[in-house]
């Protein structure tokens, strides 16, 4: 039987709702807060009728806004429904922008409170289910080792890891920041014959020029000053595992050429030393610059290049990623909602659109942060577009619904909105460009033209 607590003040309505309540519910009674959360976290029930004015501040409303409170925080999930007198609308209304589920006014008809709770069980039931949906939904698309993505594009960077994983080949993942480049390369150690040895991340770009050598390949003792021991550098931790090069495109040109010559070799010396170390390690190695330019400059190596890139993956900016903006907005809130245990339901019909329209210049990585900030935040249980800090513009129209065009040009706001139209179709045909033209009801050779002019040429298939 499902759980109910009733926290009300006045012992006649207690009775009351125990007598016409007590045969669908299993109900419990408190009188007052302290007692309301102790009946609270011992039964942990799905639904709570709270009333507004409890004492020592019946008049008032804030002893029922503290028990608000302090359920949503022990669990944020509850179905809170607030007995209020006809005076209180205000404050109701304050009750639910905190997270209560409904309000209701007294006089009490059980007739009424009785379809008001049957919706909040059921609401919660279809919510648990709903939980338990996501959650296997999850585990399907985190077999790429925290990687979520149902876009044609990440798809493809699913089914290219799966094929290159155990080739045991050096790979080269190139995207921009924030587009998950680590993950990719943890996911092709996961799905590898070498998953049982180490995996060895290094950046590249984070650790000063003197001190990179000694970090990659070790020392010997006395090989520079404070070299007082020797050290194994990450290529050795790496041994019979993987070795992920993080911001390939600042190594030095020194280390690029010992770099060769281990995947030529696949020995190394360590810094001071002539010992000749084999080391039996694959490299994954990602970086965001344009290695074509940093070629052309003399800053990268042609030969190191195509030795790296034996595979190459590319991944897509978040902003090319369709409806996954959607996706990775919503288990991102469920994580933090839950990690951080705050009463955060959703985004607004506002708050979604912002989402699509915003560029994501960080990708996944800022839209990881912004979430987390809004939820700790938030003062409502519904984020809007000033809880996560980006509004609709910046050159990009949500899809459907009124929008703001402050800022915006009439080009602008036609380019987006065939930018978004030519991504959504691309991404619902699975990159079809013959079935995208006849949709969008243009020639291919058009599309084309349009796919070029927009940077979409990765969201084509064939």
């Amino acid at each position: 039987m499902e759980k109910l607590l009733i926290i009300d003040d006045s012992e006649e309505i207690r009775k009351q709702l125990k007598w016409g309540l007590g045969k669908d519910y299993q109900v419990f009674l408190a009188g007052d807060v302290e007692e309301g959360l102790g009946l609270f976290r011992k039964h942990q029930p799905a639904v709570v009728t709270l009333d507004l004015g409890l004492p020592p501040d019946a008049d008032g409303a804030t002893e029922g806004l503290r028990c608000l409170g302090e359920i949503l925080k022990e669990n944020f999930r509850t179905k809170v429904i607030m007995i209020t007198g006809n005076e209180e609308r205000e404050n109701a209304l304050k009750a639910i922008e905190i997270g209560a589920y409904d309000f209701y006014q007294k006089p009490i008809e059980l007739s009424e409170i009785k379809v008001i709770l049957r919706r909040a069980f059921h609401l919660s039931q279809l919510e648990e289910e709903n939980r338990r949906l996501r959650k296997s939904c999850a585990r399907n698309l985190n077999t790429m080792a925290g990687m979520f993505g149902q876009c044609m594009q990440m798809q493809q960077v699913f089914n290219s890891i799966r094929k290159v994983a155990s080739a045991d080949v050096p790979v080269l993942v190139l995207g921009e920041s924030g587009t998950g480049k680590e993950l990719v390369a943890r996911a092709l150690h996961a799905e590898s014959l070498r998953r049982d040895g180490p995996f060895v991340p290094i950046n590249c770009g984070a650790i000063p020029e003197n001190l990179l050598e000694s970090e990659l390949f070790g020392h010997e003792k006395g090989a520079f000053t404070g070299a007082q021991a020797r050290i194994q550098g990450k290529f050795e931790f790496a041994h019979k595992g993987t070795l992920f090069l993080d911001e390939i495109g600042e190594l030095p040109p020194p280390l690029q050429v010992k770099l060769l010559r281990f995947l030529q070799d696949h020995t190394i010396q360590r810094v001071g030393g002539r010992e000749t170390i084999a080391v039996d390690a694959r490299i994954v190695a990602a970086t965001n610059i344009q290695m074509d330019a940093a070629i052309a400059k003399g800053a990268f190596r042609e030969d190191l290049f195509y030795r790296l890139g034996v595979i190459t993956l590319n991944l897509p900016p978040l902003r090319e990623r369709g409806e996954d903006i959607l996706l990775l907005a919503n288990l991102f809130l469920q994580r933090f909602s839950e990690e951080f245990g705050r009463a955060v339901k959703g985004f607004s019909d506002e708050a979604q659109r912002a989402l699509r329209a915003y560029e994501w210049p960080g990708n996944v990585r800022e839209m990881e942060n912004k979430v987390k900030r809004a939820v700790i935040m938030a003062e409502g249980a519904i984020l809007q577009p000033g809880d996560l800090g980006i509004g609709l513009k910046e050159g990009a129209v949500a899809r459907g619904g009124d929008f703001n065009f402050d800022g915006l040009t009439l080009k602008d706001a036609r380019e987006s909105v065939e930018r978004n139209m030519i991504l959504s179709v691309l991404n619902r045909e699975g990159g079809n460009i013959a079935k995208a033209a006849e949709i969008l009801g243009v020639s291919r050779p058009t599309l084309y033209d349009l796919l070029k002019k927009h940077n979409l040429q990765g969201a084509a298939g064939k």
